[in-house]
């Protein structure tokens, strides 16, 4: 593999993770613009809406902690273009196993504290009316974890390329 083929795919891998960066911070936005609101109803709840508005604020310095970079250099040998593959890989990887408690926690939060303060302001049953919403919250978690799956695999898929690359330039 030549140098500006190992260059390309950094490039890539940058690209990626500042999308799913960003992508997070979108995050963020949605679920304190719905606690903000959700305070402001359910006056009741307030504690309860405060808590995952901190979560959210905690997870956006946790998640962007030490993730934003520059781009490599023109310059770089093989095996600097090589240490910096493996470093945006280890970027990803980092960044993989922070999304699911900095991110997706406060939303799986926000879902459970509406679904509660729906039942708290219905006088009558709110599951049978909820049913339709219900399934694609499930439906949707689901996918989350299935696409999860999916992004791991290509994830040790990058972490292996490196090794390989080695080996063919090595011989």
């Amino acid at each position: 593999m030549t140098l500006e083929k190992i260059r390309q795919k950094v490039r890539e891998l940058h690209a990626k993770t500042r999308r799913q960066l960003l992508g997070n911070l979108a995050v963020l936005l949605v679920v304190v613009a719905f606690y903000g609101l959700g305070t402001k109803q359910f006056p009741a709840l307030q504690p309860l809406f405060a808590f995952p508005i901190a979560w959210s604020l905690a997870g956006v310095y946790f998640l962007n902690r030490g993730m934003w970079f520059g781009p490599m250099s023109e310059d770089a040998a093989l095996s600097t273009g090589l240490e910096s593959y493996r470093r945006e890989i280890a970027r990803r990887r980092n960044l993989f196993r922070r999304v699911l408690l900095w991110s997706f926690g406060p939303v799986l939060l926000a879902i459970g504290t509406f679904i509660l303060a729906l039942v708290k302001v219905s006088d009558r049953g709110i599951f049978p009316n909820a049913m339709p919403f219900m399934t694609l919250v499930v439906i949707w978690i689901a996918a989350y974890f299935v696409i999860r799956m999916r992004e791991q695999r290509e994830l040790q898929r990058e972490i292996d390329e490196p090794n390989d690359i080695e080996r063919e330039n090595s011989r």
